[in-house]
């Protein structure tokens, strides 16, 4: 059912850029739709830090669209950018042999071994589609290869080299320091590019180079070997007559820039210039492209030359993951969307972008803590269904759980992820174990299927099997600890029976829940109802205590998953035995 089209709570991030952004269109081109935009280079994996490039926009495209207004979210795929370098990780790849096709364009790169896309663009393209389809992301994929090869750009590269000279004015405004002459066994310039652009869509921070002809904010593609590690030794103004030779392999050849289509503008021209011909009002960008003398400052002089207006943009920090610093999409190993999408439901990813300013970083988490953000993510789902919630926090959560399209699809039962992923660790696969587990958390509304806790199951069984090390898996013991039992005080042997003759009148979560806490209780003297307040602290280490006993008899270790869920998975039957009764 389509949520209704109107402005969420105006104290978030989200609306007030909202704001802005339709007052600015409204300015710049009214009556026309809305144009946010993101940029991406699927040069390797698009990983979760350029998944901010994608969601910043989208959340603020998505509520002009809950208000009612056009909105047009575009995401340029800059597949025409070159082969910088060979990432490393990548399956099928060979770094040797790939390596002669640094300097190509990325969709005239082989895609890996194994592969059902026509080249290396496509390829890394279509997991990125994929994820931002079962994140409720509507866009208009724009290929900057056919943008480029169709000529649908002439027009705005003729522009540009012929206000070449007050494009080459602006930029000499930010360069420190003039290129030294080439030594011998130097780096080609477009080798020794500024590598600032793998959090965003920008393939280098180049801003052209001095050749023969002048300075020239233009690269042709070599039409023998399909390099850009060309120069440019003469221009004709009047016939755009065009001479390069490539340092690659040695050709050469004379074009008519008025119907070639085998090249294109400069990263720090090449944006401004789309910001220009797509009407962009709205498009951040990373720290990488912010700070003084880079694309998206220079870009905000440069776009008045092709009669353009820089977009508003925030800048949008970095995303990490638990454990790992910043990510480059060169480098094999970084986490992309899809990864995440695999161990998390698309509402949780959703809200680690939405409840966050874009100048806040944060992390994606893969370890122990994604079970903490799912306690959160829940505590925060009761909260608004209880009218409880902050109005900030309902925003967020409201822009998590869908669009202005409708809700994402979801959990049926959205069981604690912590208590299924110790279900799914403990039970290995068996699907008919673990539905006996589950359906008595609740003996008042039992489980029927697995399907009412999918997708919500697989995402946490997924985690388990991808993300735990064997060595904290749980292995419950197949048979009991004759000697621990046998060595056990009397205190301890009290504890466990206790435990056991409480076993069948508790046999639920919350009930094994009160069970396990309470037996130290009793030993002392109190209520097994009795709040921490009404208890001397002496307490709780009699309660860890108690646990690692258990977790001793059941699994072999000090620690595991919570004890109530291990109870259930394991049985009572086998609880007994195992316990020593």
């Amino acid at each position: 059912m389509p949520i209704v089209a109107q402005s969420t709570e105006t104290t978030d991030w989200v609306s007030r850029f909202a704001d802005e952004v339709i007052e600015e269109s409204e300015r710049r081109a009214p009556g026309k739709p809305v144009v946010v935009a993101s940029g991406l280079s699927p040069s390797g994996p698009i990983h979760l830090g350029n998944l901010r490039e994608v969601m910043t926009p989208h959340l603020v495209a998505d509520e002009i669209r809950r208000r009612g207004h056009q909105v047009r979210h575009l995401i340029s795929w800059d597949d025409y950018d070159r082969y910088r370098k060979v990432p490393k990780g990548i399956a099928g790849v060979d770094e040797d042999s790939y390596k002669e096709h640094i300097g190509k364009p990325l969709t005239s790169v082989p895609a890996p071994k194994g592969s059902s896309h026509p080249n290396w663009a496509e390829h890394f393209k279509a997991a990125m589609i994929e994820s931002l389809a079962e994140l409720g992301v509507e866009f208009d994929g724009i290929s900057q290869t056919e943008q480029y090869t169709t000529g649908v750009y002439r027009e705005q590269i003729l522009h540009a080299i012929r206000h070449r000279g007050d494009i080459d004015a602006i930029l000499d405004q930010y360069r420190t320091k003039k290129a030294p002459a080439k030594k011998q066994g130097q780096k080609p310039v477009d080798e020794a590019e500024l590598e600032a652009a793998e959090g965003s869509g920008a393939a280098g921070e180049d801003d052209g180079s001095s050749t023969a002809a002048g300075y020239f904010p233009y690269k042709p593609y070599c039409g023998n070997c399909e390099k850009d590690l060309t120069s440019v030794t003469s221009y004709d103004d009047d016939s755009t007559e065009l001479t390069y030779a490539c340092t690659a392999c040695g050709f050469s050849e004379t074009v008519r820039l008025n119907e070639f289509n085998r090249g294109k503008l400069v990263w720090k021209v090449d944006w401004p210039m789309r910001w220009a011909y797509e009407g962009v009002v709205f498009e951040p960008s990373g720290v990488d492209h912010s700070s003084p003398g880079s694309s998206f400052q220079v870009g905000g002089q440069i776009v008045g030359i092709f009669g353009g207006k820089q977009p508003i943009g925030p800048m949008y920090a970095f995303v990490g993951i638990s454990g790992m610093a910043k990510m480059s999409s060169s480098k094999g190993g970084v986490p992309t969307p899809a990864d995440a999408l695999q161990i998390m439901e698309p509402q949780l990813l959703r809200w680690l972008y939405a409840r966050r300013r874009p100048n806040q970083s944060f992390k994606v988490a893969f370890d122990q803590e994604i079970q903490r953000l799912y306690d959160e993510w829940d505590r925060l789902d009761a909260k608004v269904a209880d009218g409880s919630a902050l109005p900030a926090d309902v925003a967020a959560h409201a822009r998590a759980v869908g669009t202005a399209a409708g809700e994402l699809p979801r959990t049926p039962r959205p069981l604690p992820y912590r208590t299924l992923a110790s279900v799914a660790d403990i039970t290995a696969g068996h699907e008919d174990q673990a539905l006996r587990i589950l359906s008595e958390l609740d003996p008042d509304q039992p489980l029927t299927s697995l399907d009412e806790a999918r997708p919500r199951y697989d995402k946490a069984e997924a985690w388990i099997n991808t993300h735990v090390p064997a060595d904290q898996r749980t292995i419950v013991r197949d048979e009991p600890d004759a000697e621990l039992l046998k060595s056990l005080d009397e205190a301890s042997q009290q504890s466990l029976r206790l435990l056991l003759d409480g076993l069948a009148e508790h046999w639920s979560l919350d009930g094994l829940t009160h069970l396990v806490y309470g037996v130290p209780k009793v030993q002392a003297g109190f209520s097994a109802d009795a709040t921490p307040k009404e208890l001397p602290p002496e307490i709780k280490s009699a309660q860890r205590s108690f646990f690692a006993l258990l977790y001793h008899l059941l699994v072999g270790r000090d620690t595991g998953p919570r004890l109530p869920t291990l109870l259930l998975a394991v049985g009572q039957d086998r609880v007994r035995a195992l316990l020593g009764q």
